[in-house]
């Protein structure tokens, strides 16, 4: 089998620690170019990868042996860079959030149709084992009726974390256009859709800037959401929790209650009704700490997406009803009304 030829655009710490090691170890995967616009670190990731250097995106776009690439760049350039990679004739996997707009989410779809790439975005949490569990226990009615839930994802911010540190494009809002929301609400969003298999109809929220005092992005935002089921729940988004990442989700039902990365020891707990606990220890969570788990499954899903011709597991329009969640919650906090979401994605 012919193995696909991959550029990673953005060569950042998702890059550096995510994509590039993925790809590498992918057995069907050359990496044959990087590009940043630190000229630096694109030849430090070429040199580790035996891969060209470029400092300009369109140089790599324009490079015929390039099958598809990756967008690990700030969120301002995920649409542009994605429609552009799409045109280029590229199969395109593509950072959260997908977009900053509802239209240029829409563009991204719309382009992908046109051209026959496949576009993916790169929606980890909805491939953690214990998510994965939770959905397959859910699905066969173990703890019945849904009747409300609680996630969470909150570090102490991605100063720790950014290759760029406190000048990092996350606190710049020309270039992030959102902050805690962006890059952890959306993760939530997508995994509350993916986990209950519902849409979210309703969002009320507030999102302030708190903790961070070199940014005029959010840093904390907690949403109310309500689902076409009539399900109730919160979401939490944070860049102020100054300890151990929170990164659990909580379902209660009409026969009991799932704990998900929410036990120091148990990835996924159930609490039956009747006072029965089932443990389950599966593999960790992805995490920036050390120690997390080691590989995401978004690039070897992407990659399978490809070579088989399969509809990606997380496509364009699963990216875009996350991304309208986020949305909804901004114009929610804003204007203090609960915000419908009943529009969904233009077909």
């Amino acid at each position: 089998m012919k193995k696909l030829n991959v550029g990673v655009i953005g060569c950042g710490s998702i890059a550096k620690h995510r994509h590039l090691p993925e790809f590498s170890q992918n057995e069907h995967v050359n990496i044959v170019a990087v590009c940043d616009i630190n000229e630096e670190r694109a030849v430090e990731m070429a040199k580790k990868y035996d891969a060209t250097p470029y400092t300009n995106y369109e140089d790599l776009l324009a490079n015929e042996e390039i099958d598809a690439v990756s967008v690990c760049t700030p969120n301002y350039l995920h649409a542009p860079i994605s429609i552009a990679a799409l045109k280029a004739g590229k199969h395109v996997l593509c950072e959260k959030p997908m977009a900053t707009t509802k239209e240029e989410a829409e563009e991204m779809i719309a382009v992908a149709k046109q051209t026959g790439k496949k576009l993916m975005i790169a929606h980890n949490q909805r491939f953690v084992s214990s998510h994965v569990k939770a959905k397959e226990l859910i699905e066969k009615g173990e703890i019945g009726k849904i009747y409300s839930f609680r996630t969470a994802f909150g570090h102490p911010g991605p100063e720790g974390w950014s290759a760029d540190g406190k000048d990092s494009w996350f606190f710049k809002k020309d270039q992030a256009a959102m902050g805690a929301m962006g890059d952890l609400g959306v993760h939530k969003a997508d995994l509350i859709r993916f986990l209950l298999g519902e849409e979210v109809v309703e969002v009320a929220a507030f999102v302030e800037t708190l903790a961070k005092e070199q940014t005029d992005v959010d840093d904390n935002a907690v949403c109310v959401l309500k689902t076409e089921n009539g399900i109730i729940g919160t979401l939490a988004a944070s860049w102020s929790y100054n300890g151990k990442e929170d990164n659990s989700t909580i379902i209660y039902g009409e026969n009991g209650i799932l704990r998900l990365e929410d036990d120091p020891d148990y990835s996924l707990v159930v609490q039956y009704k009747n006072g029965e606990v089932v443990n389950y220890k599966l593999s960790a969570i992805q995490s920036n700490d050390e120690g997390g788990q080691t590989n995401s499954h978004v690039i070897d899903n992407f990659v399978e997406s490809i070579l088989n011709d399969q509809e990606p597991p997380v496509t364009g329009e699963e990216g875009m009803k996350s991304l309208l969640v986020i949305l909804a919650a901004f114009e929610a906090a804003q204007t203090k009304k609960v915000v419908p979401l009943t529009e969904g994605v233009k077909q």
